[in-house]
């Protein structure tokens, strides 16, 4: 318990050994970034971006890595940008991106949706915004899309209507509607009471089931617990440890083996527009391109059925005979975006209405995505020769996905601001958390954000 002396402690040794940890780090960090700053003055002075039609573009989320990189292809096509993230994120490294033209803070949309949309509103027309794009955090896409009409007068909004992001957030509704039109999605149950599960007849079952909350978990959704347990009491113990009730509700869903694969996708009246696949992991920090052409199949006949417009990621797994099986569809930017870091076309694949001959996909230069500070942590994890080639080679074949040479100062604030002063603030709350999480820029909190 955090809240008990011995769990106060040590949430406090756990707070304090990261911050040395960021403390030894920064002057590497800093002459990094001083580099790169003195070569990008003397050497290799940006142009100024030109658009044709250079247009205001508003972006929230403003912590995570995928709304920095948006901001960045749009800046580089010639538009301005805007950036905002709720109160508590107001210390987010990106705000230096020189990608960024403004920055703001806006209320938490599930603390106070009125307040969220009002603001979204007041920033829309003070800067003349154009299009406003989310970059959603979880409990975040559905206010976006309650903000979608208010804003209608104001900009754009490329987001999904409130009752299509229900449908896609919700992961039951989502398999049922893929299932309507035929498309293939494992065996799942909607469930609101923990005796539904107890009373399952898995004998018949030729795959094994888990539990996913439908409501977004940070914590428990990497738990794969299969079910039924190797015993009936074991079964019992785990599924009552569950908050499943009528307000939360689970899905028990078939648990199929294979390969396993998340995607982004940006659509717009049905057309997929921009799309990128790779493998996956329960702790997705690194991105290499897939092809996969029974995917993206899927994914544009998904979008095209229900004539979508906005950002959606998926997640799929591939079984041994070649079948795709979509697992959930989460109506939001998803971080495999930042594969597009060299892409010249993403702000057209947005804001263009003209139809693309084909979707956009990372380029065939474009390297794997790491986040460079998760890796210095998988160090921990090496435990041979063969581990340590194979962590360098991650490190020598791909791309940090935050630092860019011509943008560089993002790397150096992420690492030792924004994540330094949330461990200072959960030092001073004497508040554990469970992991730092550079690509979302939080710490990952038991009950948090």
């Amino acid at each position: 318990m955090v809240n008990s002396p011995l769990g106060q402690m040590r949430a406090i040794v756990q707070s304090l050994a990261a911050l040395t940890a960021l403390l030894i780090a920064l002057p590497f960090n800093l002459s990094i970034v001083l580099g790169a700053l003195v070569r990008r003055w003397i050497w290799n002075r940006p142009a100024i971006p030109f658009a044709e039609s250079p247009k205001t573009i508003l972006l929230t989320g403003g912590k995570m890595t995928k709304a920095l990189q948006l901001a960045r292809s749009f800046h580089r096509a010639g538009h301005r940008v805007i950036l905002a993230e709720t109160q508590k994120y107001w210390l987010t490294g990106h705000q230096f991106s020189n990608s960024i033209d403004c920055f703001y803070t806006i209320p938490a949309p599930q603390k106070d949706p009125d307040a969220y949309i009002q603001a979204l509103l007041a920033i829309a027309k003070q800067e003349q915004v154009d299009v406003y794009v989310p970059v959603c955090s979880p409990v975040q896409s559905y206010y976006d899309s309650l903000a979608k009409s208010m804003l209608a007068g104001a900009c754009e909004v490329f987001h999904f209507d409130p009752a299509v992001t229900q449908m896609l957030d919700d992961k039951f509704a989502f398999a049922e509607a893929a299932r309507a039109i035929g498309l293939s999605v494992p065996k799942s149950y909607l469930i609101t009471h923990p005796q539904q599960v107890l009373d399952f007849d898995f004998s018949g079952e030729t795959h094994p089931y888990i539990l996913k909350s439908i409501p977004y978990d940070s914590v428990r959704r990497l738990d794969l617990t299969k079910l039924p347990c190797s015993t009936r009491p074991e079964t019992e113990a785990f599924v009552r440890s569950l908050p499943i009730s009528p307000a939360k509700p689970w899905i028990m869903q078939e648990f199929i083996r294979g390969q396993e694969y998340c995607t982004h996708s940006t659509v717009r009246d049905g057309e997929l527009r921009l799309h990128c696949c790779c493998k996956s992991s329960a702790f997705q920090v690194n991105y290499s391109s897939v092809e996969n052409s029974e995917i993206q199949q899927w994914v544009s006949t998904f979008v095209q059925a229900y004539n979508l417009s906005g950002q959606a990621s998926f997640d799929f797994i591939q079984s041994e005979d070649g079948q795709v099986y979509a697992i959930e569809c989460n109506p939001r930017t998803h971080s495999a975006i930042t594969m597009f870091y060299n892409h010249p076309g993403v702000a057209d694949a947005y804001l263009s209405d003209e139809p693309l001959a084909e979707p956009l996909r990372p380029l065939a230069t474009s390297k794997p995505v790491y986040w460079l500070y998760h890796e210095i942590w998988r160090l921990n994890e090496v435990r041979s020769l063969a581990d340590l080639r194979s962590w360098w080679q991650t490190l020598r074949q791909g791309k940090d996905a935050i630092f860019a040479p011509d943008d560089p100062l993002p790397f150096l604030m992420v690492h030792h601001w924004q994540i330094p002063l949330l461990l200072l603030d959960n030092l001073r709350r004497r508040a554990g958390w469970v992991r730092i999480d550079f690509n979302i820029g939080k710490l990952v909190e038991l009950g948090g954000d």
